[in-house]
């Protein structure tokens, strides 16, 4: 009974963190969409920053209340690698790149080098070693990856500011994956802190640069306030959260591989980009390989 009982709550810690990962990378093609529409509009980098990290701040501000801004248990280079990684850097280096270049070319080079950033990591710095499943499933998710970034190439025109800054994003996010997930922090708590110092900082650009929050039609902002500060910057961070607690960090950011096909789809709908034959079936690896790099297929086997 005890043995089952055991079981049984791994199961469920194995599906809760799949479903975290899953609202994640669903929540991360909508923003990517969103961001990339807002280059077309009156909001910059720093008003969408406000608009990402501001909400979560107000809603979790008992959070972070209690934890204090710096938590006595927690590292400042944990916090500082977070902040960084999750928060105000990744945000701005990012949303720079996105508003140049297409949806479907941004789900290859930020959300496809996520889980490549984190095993690297996680291999260098932390001694992992995975087995021949999940490398076998990296390799998977790279052939998908090559598939549309070769797609990308031969449809697009991408600067070097796209190739340097979106990978630059993934490896600042694989950093925080593995930073909190050594934090000891919950998921509300790093969500809030990320917040709330992401907000602070954003709230300095803005006295320094300015922002043009109040030239923007209510339409755009609700929009923005929809995918940036709900979904990207309250939701998501706490699906992750979760998803890194339950699965760990290399196997939750191996999810972000899907990404580029949710991508690729949405700006077909919204932004006018094809999706053809190539596509589906750069779809069809990059999901075997998440399924293989997260251990889904070796789990199933055990049941």
């Amino acid at each position: 009974m005890v043995a089952l009982s055991s079981e049984s709550r791994k199961s469920n810690s194995l599906a809760t963190g799949y479903a975290g990962a899953l609202i994640t990378v669903l929540i991360w093609a909508t923003w990517i969409i969103a961001t990339r529409h807002s280059s077309g509009t009156h909001m910059g980098t720093i008003d969408l920053g406000l608009v990402r990290y501001g909400l979560p701040a107000l809603v979790l501000a008992p959070v972070w209340l209690k934890t204090g801004l710096v938590p006595r248990d927690v590292p400042l280079a944990l916090l500082a690698v977070m902040v960084c990684g999750a928060g105000a850097l990744f945000f701005q280096v990012t949303t720079f790149a996105i508003h140049s270049t297409p949806a479907s070319a941004v789900g290859v080079l930020l959300g496809g080098s996520m889980p490549l950033a984190a095993a690297l990591i996680g291999v260098l710095l932390f001694g992992e070693r995975p087995d021949f499943t999940r490398w076998l499933g990296l390799a998977s998710i790279l052939a998908g990856l090559a598939i549309l970034l070769v797609l990308a190439l031969n449809d697009h025109e991408i600067t070097w500011v796209s190739f340097v800054l979106l990978p630059a994003g993934a490896l600042l996010w694989a950093a925080y994956t593995h930073a909190f997930k050594r934090s000891g922090l919950t998921a509300l708590e790093g969500g809030a802190l990320i917040a709330i110092w992401s907000f602070l900082i954003h709230l300095g650009l803005a006295g320094v640069y300015g922002s043009s929050m109040l030239e923007v039609p209510l339409p755009e902002l609700g929009l923005q306030f929809l995918s940036q500060g709900i979904l990207s910057g309250l939701a998501a961070m706490l699906a992750y959260g979760i998803a890194v607690r339950s699965l760990g960090g290399s196997q939750a950011a191996a999810f972000s591989a899907l990404t580029p096909v949710l991508a690729a789809l949405g700006g077909a709908i919204f932004l006018d980009e094809t999706v053809g034959v190539w596509e589906i079936v750069a779809a069809l690896v990059t999901g075997l390989g998440v399924a293989l790099s997260t251990g889904v297929l070796s789990h199933r086997a055990k049941y």
